[in-house]
């Protein structure tokens, strides 16, 4: 290859990866305040937290939905045009969210925002991991999949900033930054080469369904390894902010420190054991995060109310929890068939998010019998052992070539 070619195949990578981090990033911002403002929320709803983690629930039952679309899309028309009208969609919805005057319409706009938020992950990955060098998938996974704990970050500043001085629907308005996301995909990231190499199957719907078909095993082990990766993400994630707040009795200021720590625990996990899969393999670098993060309960969630405690063990858990994911966009798009990659793995994952959306309710019901400690560290116990079993005796297909360039 002649080296003309080589500055515009890193700023097509580089553009493609941005682009998925972004739409993550500002997708798990969205989701991820409703966690921090669940009880302030219920109060003016006039309901109990049980009630409104439902609209936690609410939004996870959709993202199948928007997989489904949004990746039917990808396949046939390319990533670009479906990821920038997901990224608009869900904009719309969540600054819609700061507007609603009661739990009806809140619910509602819950569930539409959870089609979006299914979407954007099926489109983005597919796009970035086609457009990555395949030596560097593992830890530019990580990368991406932890746009998701920024995105947590984020909403945990927010939290600590804007809702103490403007109360939580201006939290939601901050939802519609993403909007302009759109220009930029527009206007920098291109189609991959390895969506472009698998034409033939999109000439009709006939062959396209018939490959679906086809891999029908290989799509229910994908779709039962992602509804444990997410009981253990939702299990360990959506309902902490409430514990610090309601066992622990920790302040605004407190609970978005920890959070805050704990997502830069999320982050350097990601990134670190993403980059450990690249030499010793997915499920290897999966399973070690997995097991480990059950060692940690403990230190979780059973700590002395001591913020510097308290904090290393959130650091701790959501080290190994996202450490695992962050080698989930690598480790699903590489066991998916090439004329598939836009729909097969993300809507995979998203029915694995439907049967893992009943996480953070589940934990709530519990809290009737258990403290909230009691509740998280059972549940999280039980998915991270069942979860370390499912990714162990799956299959793996490292660094496999996505086009012929490889």
């Amino acid at each position: 290859m002649n080296t003309t070619v080589l500055p515009n195949q890193r700023a097509n990578s580089r553009n493609a990866l941005i682009a998925g981090f972004l739409g993550w990033t500002l997708d798990a911002f969205d989701f991820f305040i409703l966690t921090y403002v669940l009880s302030q929320v219920a109060a003016d709803f006039h309901k109990s937290v049980t009630e409104m983690a439902f609209t936690l629930t609410a939004s996870l039952m959709m993202r199948p939905v928007g997989a489904l679309l949004f990746g039917l899309m990808a396949d046939r028309y390319g990533r670009r045009l479906p990821l920038m009208l997901d990224v608009l969609f869900y904009s719309v919805v969540e600054v819609l969210s700061g507007f609603a005057p009661n739990y009806t319409t809140f619910l509602v706009l819950r569930l539409l925002y959870g089609v979006g938020m299914g979407g954007e992950w099926s489109v983005g990955a597919s796009l970035a991991m086609e457009s990555v060098p395949a030596k560097w998938r593992g830890i530019l996974s990580g990368v991406l999949q932890e746009g998701y704990a920024l995105g947590n970050l984020l909403a945990a500043i927010a939290f600590w900033t804007v809702f103490p001085h403007w109360g939580w629907r201006p939290m939601f308005f901050i939802g519609g930054l993403p909007a302009l996301l759109t220009l930029f995909i527009r206007a920098k990231v291109k189609e991959s080469d390895a969506w472009k190499a698998h034409a033939a199957v999109r000439k009709s719907w006939r062959e396209y369904f018939r490959a679906v078909t086809a891999n029908w095993k290989r799509f229910l082990y994908l779709t039962l390894l992602m509804a444990m990766m997410n009981f253990i993400s939702h299990g360990t994630q959506d309902l902490y902010p409430t514990f610090l707040q309601r066992q622990l009795h920790f302040n605004t200021r407190a609970t978005a420190i920890v959070s805050v720590i704990s997502m830069l625990g999320a982050i350097s996990g990601g990134i670190l054991i993403g980059f450990y899969s690249d030499h010793h393999g997915r499920r290897r670098a999966m399973v070690t995060s997995v097991l480990l993060g059950v060692l940690l309960i403990p230190v979780w969630v059973f700590a002395p109310p001591v913020i510097g405690l308290v904090s290393a063990g959130a650091f701790l858990m959501q080290f190994m929890v996202q450490g695992a994911w962050g080698v989930i966009p690598a480790h699903i798009n590489e066991l998916s068939p090439g004329a598939l990659r836009g729909f097969f793995p993300g809507f995979a994952y998203q029915l694995g998010v439907l049967i893992a959306s009943t996480a953070p309710y589940v934990e709530a019901r519990m809290t009737s019998h258990l403290s909230y400690g009691q509740a998280m560290g059972t549940f999280a116990g039980i998915v991270l052992v069942i979860g370390a079993f499912v990714i162990a005796v799956g299959p793996e297909a490292h660094r496999i070539a996505f086009d012929s360039r490889g």
